[in-house]
């Protein structure tokens, strides 16, 4: 017994050392592990360590928009007062627009469209679903780390309204074009991305939308809606061409879901009008949402 006592006594130096290495190497380790951790608890829902910004007063507007890939000059505006339009949707950021070089959109143009009475309503088309169905939207898929990528566009949604005048309390839409929602893994990374950005814009105090195929992305949220997920958008533009405005009618949408006045319905595209001598091909959106809020 007094032999052993005494060997413990001789290796405790070298014990101890060795203990302190193993605790530097697990502190290490921790902190290497500890984004990945944190990310993994915020996107399943957890509290981020940061509040919100408070809430800021919201624009809702209710009656007619048009949508059209590049944003018309304020004579065409202008023009279109005669229309029975009152709302315009502008792409106003995003790396996959359609039309990413917007020759009359600036913080002048929505300054001007604003006094004249028109509602704006910005959409923001950034990364899109890994399951993508346009093959031209395909160059510009979400990557393998989704809610960090849908919070760095969130902050770029936010920078560049902020840019254009809009301010907090407008609701930026999110353009997610339609993907296959049925694909498991397609659509766990879609959601990751799509609720990042809304955590971000909500941290800033804008409204967070979205705009999908009623058949693909608006049917994603709503699952997602009803299996009790957070950060989903608060305000629902879901395309269904039907030729009819259906606000309420819309059969992947219970009629309390976002509701009310948190919905716009594109029931019409690729439409050729002409109003006070101006032609544009737009879609026709019918509205009861929020819309931007713009500086003067």
């Amino acid at each position: 017994m007094r032999r052993g006592s005494r060997s413990l006594s001789l290796m405790y130096p070298y014990l101890k050392r060795l203990i302190g290495h193993g605790l530097a190497l697990a502190a290490v380790i921790g902190v290497l592990a500890l984004p990945q951790r944190t990310e993994a608890r915020e996107a399943a829902g957890a509290r981020p360590a940061t509040t919100e910004a408070p809430a800021a007063r919201t624009v809702t507007f209710r009656g007619r928009a048009f949508d059209t890939c590049q944003a018309p000059p304020v004579s065409t505006l202008r023009a279109w007062r005669s229309s029975p339009y009152r709302g315009v949707a502008v792409y106003f950021g995003g790396r996959g627009r359609a039309c990413p070089h917007q020759r009359h959109l600036s913080k002048q143009w929505v300054a001007d469209a604003d006094r004249m009475g028109w509602r704006v309503l910005p959409a923001f088309v950034g990364s899109q679903s890994p399951c993508v169905h346009a093959k031209n939207k395909r160059h510009v898929r979400i990557g393998r780390a989704p809610w960090r990528q849908g919070r760095k566009e969130g902050r770029d949604a936010v920078n560049a309204a902020k840019a254009h005048g809009m301010l907090a309390g407008s609701a930026l839409y999110l353009d997610m074009e339609a993907y296959d929602e049925g694909d498991r893994r397609c659509a766990r990374t879609t959601l990751d991305f799509v609720r990042g950005w809304n955590r971000e814009v909500r941290k800033h105090a804008y409204l967070p939308g979205f705009y999908s195929s009623a058949e693909s992305g608006v049917r994603h949220m709503e699952r997602s809606r009803k299996a009790g997920v957070t950060d989903l958008p608060s305000v629902m533009w879901f395309a269904r061409w039907n030729g009819k405005p259906a606000l309420y009618g819309e059969r992947v949408l219970p009629r309390d879901a976002w509701a009310p006045h948190r919905r716009i319905h594109q029931y019409a595209g690729n439409v050729s009008e002409k109003h006070g001598g101006k032609r544009l091909t737009i879609d026709r959106n019918s509205v009861d949402a929020p819309v931007a809020r713009i500086g003067r």
